[in-house]
């Protein structure tokens, strides 16, 4: 696993990889990476896609979406994110297009 990263460098990360379905392994404290997500991107959790310790974000302004993995040291990584979000299809049919 990769070093836990300051706020600001996650922002420069993601942003630099806008667009790409497989991010670099980003980490940090599960209660800033959810901050991010709201307040830098606009995205929220996607109900009923929640599985083990994988939680889909996404939002629909944007249309971006980020997969993150909450791990038991109370940290949080960015699995996969990109654009395109399909906001009209619900659960298992975005999860499905997502992983084509």
């Amino acid at each position: 696993m990769k070093p836990v990263f300051s706020g600001t460098i996650l922002a420069v990360t993601l942003a630099s990889l806008a667009g790409a379905a497989q991010a670099e392994e980003v980490c940090m404290p599960a209660k800033e990476m959810k901050s991010a997500l709201i307040d830098w991107y606009g995205e929220e959790p996607v109900p009923g896609q929640r599985e083990d310790n994988n939680q889909l974000w996404a939002s629909d302004q944007s249309g971006t979406w980020t997969l993150v993995k909450t791990l038991a040291d109370g940290n949080a990584c960015v699995l996969a994110q990109g654009d395109d979000w399909m906001a009209g299809l619900s659960g298992d049919k975005q999860l499905a297009a997502l992983q084509k």
